[in-house]
């Protein structure tokens, strides 16, 4: 008589439990593994999406707009300026600087996550964000959208470097962008992307506002700008300058205010709303000495770039529909492009240049106020009004 045995359930549970734990780690690693680099014809572009204000999607209404605008405007409206503007730029990486979702509006956080993201993540190109001061407002903590955000497919959103040990907020972390395959600057980053949670309120009783990017934050950037720094001045292809780095985060900065209509590249049609104590990044940044540009959001109505000590400050411009912003005053999106410079064997050396534009969400996605960020032969050049992205 055969005898037929059932599996222990033990072991199933076992064995269950064993994948729910390496299938976190699978993800992690991929991630790693999904290496970003110039592309063949020597470019890399990088597309700013800042303050997109989702909350619930088709029931939740467009604010600031034209009268004629008003029926039937939604967060749909956001959904389809993030399409087009991916069909018609074809970045390498969309940089999501804050503000994704409005909490308050938001009723269920993850969901909205979801829906904000998901032209991004359709599209199957990468992409990151980091957090405003709006989007833990909702069901989630502000850690919690962060842990959220990363679970999501094609990002490479990070929710803490794992080699600081203790490091303020969530979203902190970097990404190389190595050269051309194949040329001499294959496994060297050639372009150093850092990302900072800039807080949302100050936590100081006494210090009112919004948050600033504390120490801890400083100190992993200072590491971390130096590491990079010795690996592309070391051997093999040792280089006598620092490879480029740009900054990304929400907050803008104080130094932000020091710029007026004649030294900026764009408009500012409101306050600079920073926290209400410098916290010295700006310093930190100029003293690192391979920061190019730092680009944020929050205010939605700026979109000016300004050259300060060297460094670009750069706005966004508001992208959302469910933001506040100007009727009549297109929303809008910041493309940034690094060019490579061309070798005497007909190769891709390094970064030779760094241009930026925006996109205004209009008939035409015109693009206006096209410039040169930074180059290695000049320290900037001065704006052409309107442009086509060339």
């Amino acid at each position: 008589m055969m005898v037929h045995r059932k599996k222990k359930p033990a072991l199933v549970i076992v064995a269950v439990l064993t994948l729910l734990c390496i299938a976190p780690t699978l993800a992690v690693n991929a991630k790693q593994e999904r290496k970003l680099r110039f592309r063949q014809n020597g470019e890399f572009k990088i597309l700013q999406v800042a303050d997109m204000h989702f909350a619930n999607g088709k029931t939740t209404p467009c604010l600031d707009v034209l009268p004629s605008q008003v029926a039937g405007c939604s967060d749909l409206n956001t959904t389809a300026f993030i399409n087009r503007m991916i069909s018609a730029e074809k970045p390498d990486l969309i940089v999501f600087t804050g503000d994704n979702i409005f909490g308050f509006d938001a009723t269920d956080a993850a969901k909205s996550l979801n829906a904000a993201f998901a032209p991004a993540i359709a599209s199957n190109i990468p992409w990151v964000a980091v957090l405003g001061n709006h989007d833990q407002e909702s069901t989630l903590s502000r850690e919690g959208v962060m842990k959220h955000i990363v679970t999501l497919k094609n990002t490479l959103s990070q929710v803490n470097p794992s080699d600081a040990h203790i490091i303020d907020g969530f979203g902190n972390y970097n990404l190389e962008i190595g050269g051309v395959k194949g040329s001499g600057f294959e496994n060297k980053s050639v372009l150093n992307l850092y990302f900072l949670d800039s807080g949302d309120y100050s936590t100081v009783p006494s210090v009112p506002g919004y948050g600033w990017i504390k120490p801890s934050q400083q100190f992993w950037f200072e590491q971390t700008s130096a590491r990079l720094q010795r690996a592309y001045m070391s051997k093999p292809a040792a280089q006598k300058a620092p490879a480029p780095g740009l900054v990304y985060f929400h907050i803008p900065l104080p130094e932000f205010a020091y710029f007026d209509q004649s030294n900026f590249t764009g408009v500012r049609q409101e306050g600079i709303s920073s926290a209400s104590v410098n916290s010295g990044f700006f310093t930190t940044m100029v003293a690192a000495g391979d920061v190019k540009a730092v680009f944020t959001g929050h205010d939605h109505v700026n979109d000016f770039c300004g050259r300060l000590t060297g460094i670009q400050l750069c706005y966004g411009g508001g992208f959302g529909y469910h933001a506040y912003g100007k009727a009549g005053w297109e929303r809008r999106a910041r493309v940034v492009v690094a060019s490579l410079e061309k070798t005497e064997k007909r190769g891709w050396g390094d970064v030779k240049s760094i241009k930026t534009w925006k996109r205004l969400d209009d008939e035409h996605l015109t693009g206006v106020d096209g410039h040169v960020l930074w180059s290695k032969t000049s320290s900037g050049m001065r704006r052409r009004k309107h442009t086509n992205g060339a």
